[in-house]
């Protein structure tokens, strides 16, 4: 017995060291998209941060495919030792499971949260020519007999899932029209294919100053600074909060320790460094938040979007 007491206490003493001399070896932090769009240049704008505040290399690594669930499980299976990271997003945690119950991970408890790193509003978009100037204008045209269609970036896109969780609230009928990316959606909307798109306001913003697109509102709780548009909670339909988000992640049982210093590295990357304002650069709001908020964020998306994709009937292709 005292043996195996000793044993027992050597590992914990093991553990205690590990978490406090943590890193000390390269960390590797998965982006499970393709270089080049938003989601790759947070995740190297934080590597980069986070390799100049903790003393080791942080390597981007793209494992792209499956709407980010191949990164996503390469990092679930991972050691829970904090060198494997990912940065997760809408899709790998709120959409993809909420609608593939068969996933190759669970999104809670394949996983522990380290920080909500940043969000992007999206906002209701319509065609400039389409007789509209607010969401109840909208409605209203809708309930008049007008068909509408509406596009996404694909089918169980967040984009899909925004669009019918206001058909949901609103009551409205709009024919799905999906798309291989928000790009081309975009550009249907602005020669009239289709004539409203829930986007993210980043990808939409310039083609509103050019006059091309016009937002009614934005799927925020409170106003975008800087903008005069209301929201849509403001404009009949409380609760319709959307935005694209990005959070660090690591496999299920990271030490506590550890989390905590990769939390605390991140939060003041966002907020104290000059990746705030790259960050913003971006469209994005940056954040930084604790694990536990991260997790409760999990908790409610997953929620709403599983709530959606059942109301909507909407099947994984």
């Amino acid at each position: 017995m005292r043996r195996v007491f000793a044993a027992f206490a050597l590992v914990l003493f093991g553990q205690g060291v590990s978490a406090q001399s943590f890193p000390s070896k390269p960390i590797r932090l998965i982006a499970p998209f393709a270089a080049g769009g938003a989601l790759d240049l947070i995740a190297r704008g934080v590597g980069a941060k986070l390799a100049e505040s903790m003393g080791q290399p942080v390597v981007v690594e793209n494992r792209a495919g499956a709407s980010g669930a191949i990164g996503s499980e390469a990092v679930a299976r991972s050691a829970p030792d904090g060198y494997t990271l990912l940065l997760g997003a809408t899709t790998t945690h709120g959409v993809n499971p909420a609608l593939n119950p068969k996933l190759s991970y669970d999104p809670v408890r394949d996983f522990t949260p380290v920080s909500l790193v940043a969000t992007i509003p999206h906002a209701l978009v319509v065609n400039p020519s389409l007789p509209v100037n607010s969401v109840q204008d909208l409605v209203k045209y809708a309930r008049s007999g007008h068909p509408l269609n509406y596009g996404s970036a694909g089918n169980g896109s967040p984009h899909h899932l925004a669009a019918e969780l206001f058909k949901s609230m609103s009551g409205i009928q709009a024919v799905h029209v999906p798309y291989k990316g928000s790009g081309p959606a975009l550009a249907d909307l602005m020669s009239g294919q289709i004539q409203f798109i829930s986007v993210e306001l980043t990808a939409a913003e310039p083609y509103m100053k050019s006059g091309k697109l016009k937002a009614l509102a934005t799927a925020t709780a409170e106003r975008v600074p800087g903008m005069s548009l209301p929201t849509v909670g403001e404009s009949g339909y409380p609760g319709f909060e959307v935005t694209s988000w990005y959070a660090i992640f690591g496999p299920a049982g990271m030490p506590a320790e550890v989390t905590g210093r990769l939390s605390a590295e991140i939060a003041k990357a966002v907020n104290e460094t000059d990746l705030r304002d790259r960050l913003k650069g971006l469209g994005t709001t940056p954040i930084g938040s604790t694990p536990e908020a991260l997790a409760a964020h999990v908790r409610a998306e997953l929620e709403r979007w599983t709530r959606v994709v059942k109301a909507a009937g909407i099947k994984p292709e």
